[in-house]
C-alpha cells in the first residue's frame, strides 16, 4: 500500500488527553496488522485539546458548550489535510452535530460504531450495561442508539453514577489505582442489576478495566473507534455494521 491510499485522520481529542492517547496506540496496532512497512500506516492528525469546556456541565446546563470550539477543531483539522474526522470522547458527541455541520468531511460517530459493535458481536445480548458519564447519560446517548436497535441499555444511577464519575475524575488526574477499582465495582454493580454485555461508554474507562477483569464481555468503544478509522481510512468503508 503507497502512503497516499489511505485518508488521513484528523483526532479530535483532548477529553482526555491519556484517552486520546491511548486512540492513537490503537489506531497504530490496527494500522500495523496491514502495514508491509513504516510508510503504509495511517496518518494521524491530532488536535489534543484540554481547554475545551467539560461536557458534562454543558449538557446540564451549568456550564458553556463545547459545539463552537469542537467545530473549530474540526475546521483546522481540515485544513490541515484531515479526510476523515473522529472524536474519541464519548460524552462530546452530545455535540456531535456541530462536528458534522462544520466541514463536508466524513465523521465517524463513536456511539453509532459501537452499538452496532454490540450488536454484531453479541446479537443474542438484550441488556447491555454501559459505563457513562453523567452527561453522556443525560443526553441519552447511548440509551436511544440501542434502544433503536430494540436493547435494553443499563446505566449507572444515584450513587453509581456518582461513585463513576469521581473515578473518571481521578483516572482524569493521573491515579489509576483509584479510579480503577471504583470502575470495576461500578462495571459490576451493572453486571448485578443484569448487564450481559458491558460496554466502556467513557474513553478513560479502557485505561484501567480490560476483558478479564469482568465476568461478561467488555466492549472497548475507544478500540472499536480506532479499528473502524483505520478500515474506513484505508477501504471507504463507512460502518462495521
Amino acid at each position: 500500500m503507497s502512503e497516499h491510499t489511505s485518508r488521513i485522520v484528523g483526532v479530535l481529542g483532548g477529553m482526555g488527553p491519556a484517552a486520546t492517547i491511548d486512540f492513537m496506540g490503537k489506531v497504530l496496532r490496527y494500522s500495523q496488522a496491514g502495514a508491509a512497512s513504516e510508510q503504509d500506516n495511517v496518518r494521524l492528525l491530532v488536535d489534543s485539546n484540554p481547554w475545551l469546556p467539560d461536557r458534562n456541565a454543558a449538557i446540564a446546563g451549568t456550564g458553556p458548550s463545547p459545539a463552537a470550539e469542537l467545530a473549530a477543531m474540526a475546521r483546522g483539522l481540515v485544513a490541515g489535510g484531515a479526510e476523515l474526522l473522529v472524536m474519541p470522547c464519548n460524552a462530546a458527541h452530545a455535540f456531535a452535530d456541530a462536528v458534522v455541520a462544520a466541514t463536508p468531511v466524513p465523521f465517524l460517530n463513536l456511539i453509532d460504531e459501537t452499538v452496532a459493535a454490540v450488536a454484531r458481536d453479541y446479537p443474542t445480548a438484550r441488556r447491555i450495561g454501559v459505563l457513562a458519564v453523567s452527561g453522556a447519560v443525560q443526553a441519552r446517548l447511548y440509551e436511544d442508539a440501542l434502544a433503536a436497535r430494540g436493547l435494553e441499555p443499563i446505566v449507572p444511577i444515584n450513587e453509581e453514577r456518582a461513585h463513576f464519575m469521581q473515578a473518571v475524575w481521578a483516572i482524569k488526574a493521573g491515579d489509576l489505582a483509584c479510579g480503577g477499582a471504583a470502575v470495576r465495582e461500578t462495571a459490576e454493580r451493572l453486571i448485578a442489576r443484569g448487564a450481559e454485555v458491558i460496554v466502556a461508554g467513557c474513553t478513560e474507562v479502557p485505561l484501567v478495566l480490560g476483558p478479564a477483569d469482568l465476568a461478561v464481555p467488555l466492549i472497548d468503544s475507544t478500540d472499536v473507534l480506532a479499528q473502524q478509522a483505520v478500515l474506513t481510512a484505508r477501504n471507504n468503508v463507512t460502518s462495521i455494521a
